[in-house]
């Protein structure tokens, strides 16, 4: 079936992992960066069917979007048909999250933003293993190699996970701090209809100057 997310248009259907092809919670975050995003180099590590990509690039931001999903990455190439912005600045890239973002690293690139939403597992293109309690505080790392003193943000994303927001957020802390700014953390959620009750799906944590 077909969504709409502000100016944004894009596929939605169930998959057999019970996903529908966006992540509804992701809303807030979206809107928090796309007051961001302005004129802006941005990079969206696991960035899935391309919906964070695209409302970031109707802003005015230029993403580089890397997802190790052919599929997905295929999705969001749609997904920019159908809104309307197939002729943004958007670089759609099949890759390993973290090899990608080593490879900018050695190349001196820099970002004002970065979105990461990795999942708890996952395999690379090439049979390349995540395991986020192993892997991201490595990645996160190598983003802040990516950022410097004129950049504006970055988010982060985790579901299903032991971890606490305040040990997420202190993740983002240590690594990030030097930068100045601001950090937050918490948790995402959806609000069910009928009772209007809150149903929590995951923890954030973002820095900002």
């Amino acid at each position: 079936m077909g969504a709409v997310a502000g100016p944004v248009r894009f596929n939605a259907s169930l998959t057999p992992f019970r996903h529908l092809g966006f992540f509804p919670d992701m809303a807030p975050q979206w809107d928090w960066m796309r007051e961001r995003s302005s004129d802006a180099d941005i990079l969206n590590l696991f960035g899935y069917t391309g919906v964070g990509s695209l409302i970031l690039s109707e802003a005015g931001g230029r993403l580089v979007h890397v997802d190790a999903s052919k599929k997905s990455v295929e999705g969001g190439k749609a997904n920019a048909v159908l809104s309307g912005l197939a002729d943004r600045p958007i670089r759609w890239m099949v890759d390993d999250a973290s090899k990608f973002t080593a490879r900018e690293v050695r190349r001196e690139r820099r970002y004002d933003g970065i979105l990461l939403d990795p999942p708890k597992f996952g395999r690379g293109p090439t049979g390349e293993v995540w395991r986020l309690e192993e892997n991201l505080a490595p990645l996160l790392s190598d983003c802040r190699k990516l950022l410097d003193e004129n950049s504006r943000y970055l988010v982060l994303t985790v579901y299903a996970v032991r971890m606490s927001a305040l040990a997420i957020g202190e993740l983002v802390r240590q690594t990030f701090g030097d930068l100045g700014g601001t950090v937050e953390a918490g948790e995402m959620s959806v609000r069910e209809e009928a009772r209007g009750l809150l149903l929590p799906t995951a923890i954030f944590a973002r820095w900002s100057r």
